[in-house]
């Protein structure tokens, strides 16, 4: 989707997609749920349409837009080659004729920088010029230890242009568990700032710059920021502003490495109940075409308004979140990406949950995202919009990372309506979505023209074979079952990195529905030749309670992984944590996100002998977990149990015990024939009675 091919305003993305599978195939849709059904039955045709809608280049054809169908393991265009950071570089004369930004970005000492597309296409080149020069070769993985500023977009661009592997960690991120991603991956770079500031706090990180250093033996060459203190340059490292400065004949002449479609683009992380950190990656022509899928649906394009002030894309994130990957994606139709780097909530003894709002307000953001505790937060601390200044240009808000609750929902709507000019503002979309690091896209989202219902989600998305499954692999409409998905997605990924015979991403996605269990979306069953069934880890229930409509609703995580705050996070990491102090013997914690409640997380911890959970020593476990992890990953309470309830294999009963706390009777989740300690369960039990729901 060339920026050149300009659209009328105010027509949906998904709404010219359809006229143009008219006009080019003679496909006509009676509803979006016809649209949808097509899109998951003939693979090879739609994901052959969102390439050539997307006008999407290769100097060599494809032979196929699948060329294998089966999961895991399917093969995507073969034949084709592509480059992530071409398709985004390929905007830049078109974008600054037509006078708009590639970046627009502040920090919350309101710090403002703004990159135009030459600007971006420049210091992209220079970097990846000097990273060439370094011997950095396609396949070497590139760590980066940065928050969202431009410079992490630009060292992203120049690692895709030349086929490197990026892999990045923010800087609120515990130093173990930064160590935990990146020793997995040895990296050969490092590019890395002196330090940042969070919620008015200035924190030097020049202490973990140098244990990731002696501990990352890999890294033979560091780029270093200095984002903290500009005087302060990063020993024996290369001067960021020096490498990216280069404006020469070479660095006009370079373009991005054409590479094969299942080439690796990045290495994203998701955290599973036990091990480390699971190194996910994913392909460069993956990514590319979930991404116009994903554009599609969020409608966030080069929608140029009749004043030619343009499309503003904000999706707030720190740059450990794949949210933050889905910002940068903005720029691959030539989108204006606006981000600000800090708390969106002010610091912490002077909240301020307005600063957000006050941002888009003063860049003229025209899409806002975020995570929905931060909508959640907002109407807690009675923000109102009408003080925050000029929000008239947000036509969408986006939200993921947990459910979104109607009551949120109903709150942000009535306060579009009261400062609404005009009609659009006054019906403002909700682009609630679902999806997952996993797989860097959505499986449950919205359209702009499906109505809305607070506290749900509009639809299954184009691509995505997404059903709600019972236990025994039967389909179901209107209850609530496992999100699964039949049929393959590009970006799902390629593999895990260094997970030999692929054990630990078969056990991740494809363990609970072997081949050939379960029915196909369209009806008939899958076979025993057919692959694996992907089950997501989330509740769903498609439909209401009578099987109608196209509504959905995640009800939370169907496994034990901690999504806190839009984060994932392992509980083994969370343990690891907790039981360095040598108080605690043992523990366990559940998140109790439930349908769009508040997340509240206790912890439960035994103690030794002759130890007590006074108020200092639930200090010290909240500093651990802290330090080791970060702030988001701190219980809502702390309780000493007499024992952690375990399988006589000696898992840690966590499912259980959290579906016993969202209500459901202990005979009913749990086999305490299967129990090393049964008795344990006891203590639950009476918690769960006395704890209000």
């Amino acid at each position: 989707m060339s920026i050149s091919s300009t659209r009328p305003p105010y027509v949906p993305l998904i709404r010219l997609y359809q006229d143009w599978l008219r006009q080019s195939r003679g496909l006509v849709f009676a509803d979006y749920h016809a649209l949808w059904q097509w899109s998951v039955s003939d693979l090879e045709a739609f994901w052959q349409s969102i390439w050539d809608y997307a006008d999407l280049c290769s100097p060599t054809p494809h032979r196929a837009a699948l060329g294998r169908n089966v999961m895991p393991g399917a093969e995507w265009f073969p034949g084709a080659q592509v480059n992530y950071a071409q398709q985004v570089l390929r905007h830049v004369d078109a974008a600054h004729a037509a006078g708009q930004l590639a970046l627009i970005a502040e920090n919350e000492c309101g710090q403002l920088r703004e990159l135009t597309w030459p600007a971006l296409r420049q210091q992209v080149a220079s970097l990846a010029l000097h990273l060439k020069a370094q011997g950095v070769r396609p396949g070497d993985r590139v760590a980066a230890y940065l928050p969202n500023i431009p410079e992490t977009i630009i060292a992203f661009l120049a690692c895709a242009s030349v086929g490197a592997v990026w892999s990045v960690c923010a800087p609120d991120m515990g130093t173990n568990a930064v160590l935990d991603r990146f020793r997995q991956i040895t990296p050969t770079v490092l590019i890395t700032v002196n330090g940042v500031t969070w919620g008015g706090r200035a924190m030097d990180r020049g202490d973990v710059v140098a244990q990731l250093r002696r501990e990352l033996p890999s890294v033979r060459h560091v780029v270093g920021i200095r984002y903290l203190d500009a005087s302060e340059p990063i020993a024996d490292s290369a001067d960021w502003t020096s490498v990216t400065s280069r404006n020469d004949a070479e660095v006009a002449a370079f373009a991005p490495a054409w590479l094969a479609f299942d080439h690796p683009l990045w290495i994203v992380y998701s955290s599973g109940t036990t091990g480390l950190p699971k190194p996910i990656v994913h392909s460069h022509g993956g990514i590319l075409v979930e991404s116009m899928v994903t554009g599609m649906h969020s409608d966030v394009g080069c929608s140029y308004a009749p004043n030619n002030f343009g499309e503003r894309f904000c999706w707030y994130s720190s740059t450990g979140w794949v949210m933050w990957n889905i910002q940068v994606g903005g720029l691959l139709t030539g989108t204006t990406c606006v981000i600000f780097d800090g708390s969106p909530a002010g610091a912490k003894d002077a909240p301020d949950w307005s600063t957000l709002w006050r941002f888009a307000a003063r860049h003229g953001v025209t899409f806002l995202g975020s995570g929905a505790a931060f909508y959640g937060g907002c109407m807690k601390a009675g923000v109102d919009l009408a003080q925050c200044g000029d929000l008239s240009r947000i036509r969408a808000i986006g939200t993921t990372g947990s459910p979104l609750s109607a009551e949120v929902q109903q709150w942000g709507t009535a306060q579009f309506r009261a400062i609404a000019k005009t009609k659009a503002q006054q019906d403002i979309w909700w682009f609630n979505v679902s999806g997952g690091t996993d797989f860097a896209g959505g499986f449950i989202a919205g359209t702009p023209e499906l109505p809305q219902e607070p506290g749900v989600m509009q639809c299954r998305m184009l691509g995505a074979a997404v059903e709600s499954w019972d236990e025994n692999g039967h389909p179901v409409i209107g209850q609530v079952g496992e999100l699964v998905c039949t049929q393959p997605i590009p970006s799902m990924p390629l593999h895990f990195w260094n997970d030999p015979g692929h054990a630990r991403y078969l056990a991740s996605y494809f363990e609970m529905f072997p081949p050939g269990h379960g029915r196909k979306p369209g009806g008939g069953d899958l076979g025993p030749e057919a692959g694996s069934v992907w089950r997501h880890g989330d509740w769903l229930r498609i439909g209401d309670e009578q099987g109608e409509g196209e509504w959905c609703v995640i009800y939370g995580r169907s496994d034990a992984t901690i999504n806190r705050h839009g984060l994932r996070m392992g509980t083994s990491e969370i343990y690891s944590a907790v039981e360095r102090l040598p108080e605690v013997l043992d523990s366990m914690v559940v998140d109790l996100e439930y349908l769009g409640r508040e997340s509240y997380m206790p912890l439960f911890v035994v103690l030794r002998p002759g130890h007590a959970l006074d108020g200092a020593l639930k200090s010290r476990i909240n500093d651990a977990i802290r330090q080791a992890l970060s702030p988001r990953f701190m219980p809502n309470e702390i309780f000493q149990v007499p024992e952690i309830p375990r399988t006589l294999s000696g898992k840690k009963q966590e499912l259980p015990i959290k579906k016993l706390l969202l209500g459901q009777a202990i005979d009913k989740v749990v086999n305490r024939e299967a129990m090393a300690n049964p008795g344990a369960l006891q203590w639950y039990v009476e918690f769960a009675q006395r704890r209000p729901r």
